[in-house]
């Protein structure tokens, strides 16, 4: 049974815990400053707990000895604290964050490293770059790849036609940071919020805007092998226009701890949510100009009798498969992976990849 440390015990560190805990196959130990939170973790004989400050370099270190592997399912603003703790302790270390700044540090400690470093094993980033990749190799030349991701409420019934399925910081930082992209075969910084565009999808009509990292490292893959590359985040229409009004007009951009507090309080949760994803990639196979499409909804669903959302099964199956893929040696071991270095079938095979193994519309048609 391998050890294994996850920091953070709140909405996906405890589907994390679920998940692995149910297996027999991981002891899990999970740390977290918040001691109702840790009391609020599903109990089982395969988990211990353990009260600290992650940014406290000292308690890490501690509670990262004897261990295999440290996942993170912390705030995105302290994971450089356990990507340097698992450098320092010599332990495998997977995290969830779409932090650009975090996983260029993650790659430069991963230099030389005698264990694996697996940045961003979420959803997007995480599977959406399984995904692309997988389609990219289908085609002899790439033209454009688009990859477009929503975790939406089933149900929206409020201005912003949204509710809070995610971190409420994430989705802030998303909303804020500047997005890479390549544009005519060039590596690119686009603004946050921008490049609005309509689509529809089995009936239902979405709108997507850039925003930051949901690309992971696939804009440093494809660079040079392909004209137009992007990431849009998927919403109902209408949402962007408010929270562009928010964070520009508003000037709340500058102050996101006062917007946070205004979402977490006027904006509910839903555990009634779906994630939708939807990746395009046109090229060239035999001198003609194609075009291929993968696009998945997941849905909320109970899971042994406790309801877990969407959001929370596709990105805590997203870590936990990439966890079971390296222990049982299916990945490379050390340095830096990335997450289009997996191939897609070895991740749907996996038993929790299967969670996104509902009914997809592959195909392929002349552009």
């Amino acid at each position: 049974m391998k050890q294994i440390l996850l920091a953070g015990a709140g909405k996906i560190g405890a589907m994390i815990t679920s998940l692995l805990t149910s297996t027999g196959d991981y002891q899990v130990t999970v740390i977290d400053r918040s001691a109702d939170q840790l009391e609020r973790l599903p109990k089982s004989p395969s988990l211990k707990t353990r009260q600290a400050d992650i940014t406290d370099p000292g308690q890490l270190d501690e509670a990262m000895r004897g261990h295999f592997a440290v996942l993170s399912a912390a705030p995105y603003s302290i994971t450089s604290h356990i990507a340097h703790a698992a450098r320092r302790a010599g332990v495998h270390y997977l995290d969830l964050t779409e932090d650009v700044a975090t996983t260029r540090l993650v790659k430069t400690l991963a230099a030389d490293a005698s264990t694996a470093f697996i940045p961003q094993c979420g959803l997007a980033p995480g599977f959406i770059s399984i995904v692309a990749h997988d389609l990219c190799r289908r085609f002899e030349r790439l033209d454009t790849v688009r990859l477009r991701v929503g975790a939406l409420p089933q149900f929206p019934s409020n201005a912003l036609n949204y509710n809070l399925t995610w971190s409420t910081d994430g989705v802030i930082n998303e909303y804020l940071q500047p997005c890479e992209a390549i544009v005519n075969g060039e590596l690119r910084e686009v603004p946050a919020l921008e490049e609005l565009e309509e689509f529809s999808l089995d009936g239902v009509r979405y709108e997507a805007f850039n925003t930051s990292g949901g690309l992971g490292t696939l804009c440093e893959t494809l660079k040079g092998k392909v004209r137009t590359l992007n990431y849009r985040t998927v919403r109902y229409p209408g949402h962007r226009d408010i929270m562009k009004a928010l964070i520009n007009d508003l000037q709340l951009g500058q102050r996101p701890e006062v917007l946070k507090d205004i979402l977490e309080h006027a904006i509910p949760g839903t555990l009634q949510d779906v994630v939708l994803v939807f990746v395009t990639v046109s090229g060239y196979r035999q001198g003609r100009l194609l075009q291929e499409s993968y696009a998945n909804k997941i849905y909320g669903q109970q899971i042994g009798g406790v309801p877990f959302s969407a959001i929370q099964i596709t990105t805590a199956s997203g870590i936990c498969a990439v966890l079971d893929l390296l222990a049982t040696g299916r990945i490379r071991t050390a340095g830096f992976v990335r997450q289009e270095d997996i191939p897609l079938e070895l991740f749907l095979a996996n038993r929790f990849g299967a969670a996104y193994s509902q009914p997809a519309a592959v195909g392929a048609r002349a552009a």
